[in-house]
């Protein structure tokens, strides 16, 4: 086998079994990952400890399916490893024949600076027009674009990165939060196997975000809300950081192995916050 691929949450578990068992991994020269977005100490975990090269990729059935791969061009594989992985953890350039940008709730074209948040639009011989006997065709498109419903930066080099889907991006006190980016930095802790993170109502910011953790088995008994919550705060604005975070055996899953926050939501819908967050 030289390609295997799949999303991330195959690869969370895979790694957690390549730390206690040894395989012979020579002939696999990359994993393609698609569905959410890898945790980029993932990627460099599986780079660095086993020789693996992951391949962030982004489509959608409706591409047939892919749409955008984050190969490095030529000039960049001279980086050092932090530019490197820091390409290499967004989801891409499109491919030959599609074309992409990103819009403002106005409808307006964003700019190309990797900082300015848009709803990604595609288009190309391969991308659906309409669906069939379907009303969702008339939000769907926007003068010939399809409206995808990921939320992105493009960077001046034309690569994407998701920043979230729009219906899990956590708006607090009229602010954007993104659900992935605090899922990420959570995954990156050592103690953590999985993390995903939801808006869960709040009396005075309107939505707040709620870390929900599944430590690694050896550390179960071992990881504190406190540790995390350190761990993240040199990496976010205060505001950005959850007011709780809650342990859990299992985060659900689709059938296709992605969060499905639409579980988590139901589950923590009663879930009320403090005013003040903690």
């Amino acid at each position: 086998m030289t390609v295997t691929a799949g999303v991330p949450t195959i690869w969370i578990g895979l790694y957690a079994l390549l730390e206690r068992e040894r395989y012979d991994l020579s002939s696999l020269r990359v994993m393609p990952v698609g569905g959410s977005a890898m945790p980029r100490a993932l990627i460099e975990a599986f780079e660095k400890r086993f020789g693996i090269r992951i391949a962030h990729a982004w489509g959608m059935t409706e591409m047939t399916p892919l749409g955008t791969v984050a190969n490095l061009k030529s000039y960049m594989e001279s980086w050092p490893d932090e530019e490197r992985f820091a390409v290499r953890a967004k989801q891409g350039m499109p491919v030959v024949g599609v074309e992409i940008r990103a819009v403002d709730d106005q409808g307006r074209e964003v700019p190309w600076d990797g900082k300015t948040m848009g709803e990604l639009q595609v288009r190309g011989p391969w991308v659906i027009r309409a669906y069939y006997n379907d009303p969702r065709t008339a939000e769907a498109f926007q003068d010939g674009w399809f409206r995808t419903g990921d939320v992105v930066t493009i960077d001046p080099e034309g690569y994407i990165q998701i920043v979230d889907r729009t219906k899990d991006l956590i708006k607090s006190g009229g602010e954007w939060i993104s659900s992935v980016d605090l899922e990420n930095a959570l995954m990156a802790h050592p103690k953590v196997l999985e993390a995903a993170v939801i808006a869960v109502p709040h009396p005075k910011w309107q939505e707040r975000p709620l870390a929900v953790v599944v430590p690694r088995p050896e550390f179960k008994e071992d990881l504190t809300k406190e540790e995390l919550l350190e761990f993240l705060r040199p990496r976010f604005a205060k505001w950005w950081l959850p007011d709780d975070i809650v342990f859990v055996e299992a985060i659900p899953k689709t059938s296709v192995g992605k969060f499905d926050k639409k579980v988590l939501r139901e589950q923590f819908k009663d879930y009320r916050l403090a005013e003040t967050p903690a």
